[in-house]
C-alpha cells in the first residue's frame, strides 16, 4: 500500500505521519536521500527471508535525487500493490510527479502553512528568543526551515535579536551569554563538520 505527503508545514505533516506510523504498531524503515541507493534497493526488496510482519517504510525526499527518483518512480505500481505500507514524504513535489505518485496513491495528504501562517516573518523568532519562549522559538523555527528559510538567515536574525536586548540592557547576562553563544555558533559548526541547521536547533533548545 502506497501513502503520499506533500506540503510546506514540516511541523503538521510530521505528526500527522507519526500518528500513521504509531498506528501501526511496527518500526518503520527511513529511507532518505542521503542514503546511498543500494539502500534504497533494499528497502524496496523487501524484508528478506526471515522477516517477519508487515513492514512500513518511509521514503522521505528520494524523489529530490536523481538516481533514487528514477528507481522509486519505477516501482510506484509494485509499491501500490505491496502487502507492506510505504510512505513517500516530499515537501514540494513539482507538479507532474505529483501528479504520477498520486495516481497510485492509496491516499494523497497535503499539509500546507495557511496564510496566516505564511504572513508570518522570521523576526517573530527574534521576539521569542527575547522573551525567553523556548516552545515558541522552537516551533517558529522548524516552521521557517520547512518553509525554506536558510540556516544563515535565521542566525542573523537571532544574532540581530540577542544583540538589541543586551545594548537595551546591557545588565542582561541571559542576553550577553545569547549574543556569545550566536557568534561562535557558525564556527562551531564548521570546526565540528555539523551542519549550521541542527547547530542552531540545537541552540534554539538550549536557550533559556
Amino acid at each position: 500500500m502506497l501513502y503520499f505527503y506533500t506540503g510546506n508545514d514540516g511541523e503538521r505533516l510530521r505528526i500527522e505521519l507519526g500518528k500513521a506510523l504509531a498506528a501501526r504498531k511496527s518500526e518503520a524503515v527511513r529511507i532518505t536521500d542521503a542514503h546511498a541507493v543500494h539502500d534504497l534497493s533494499a528497502a524496496l526488496e523487501g524484508g528478506g527471508l526471515f522477516a517477519s510482519g508487515k513492514r512500513t517504510v518511509v521514503l522521505e525526499n528520494t524523489l529530490t535525487n536523481a538516481d533514487m527518483s528514477e528507481i522509486v518512480l519505477g516501482r510506484l505500481k509494485s509499491l501500490k500493490e505491496a502487502d507492506d505500507d510505504f510512505y513517500i514524504i516530499e515537501s514540494t513535489p513539482d507538479a507532474m510527479t505529483k501528479k504520477l505518485v498520486s495516481k497510485y496513491a492509496e491516499s494523497t495528504e497535503k499539509f500546507e502553512l495557511v496564510k496566516e501562517k505564511k504572513a508570518e516573518t522570521v523576526f517573530a523568532l527574534a521576539n521569542a528568543l527575547q522573551s525567553g519562549k523556548k516552545k515558541d522559538l522552537w516551533v517558529g523555527y522548524r516552521r521557517e526551515i520547512a518553509a525554506g528559510k536558510s540556516p544563515e538567515s535565521i542566525h542573523g536574525v537571532l544574532f540581530w535579536a540577542a544583540k538589541q536586548q543586551m545594548l537595551r540592557t546591557p545588565a542582561d547576562a541571559r542576553a550577553r551569554r545569547l549574543v556569545a553563544r550566536l557568534a561562535e555558533l557558525p564556527h562551531e559548526a564548521r570546526r565540528s563538520g555539523a551542519d549550521l541547521e541542527y547547530a542552531l536547533e540545537h541552540f534554539v533548545l538550549t536557550s533559556a
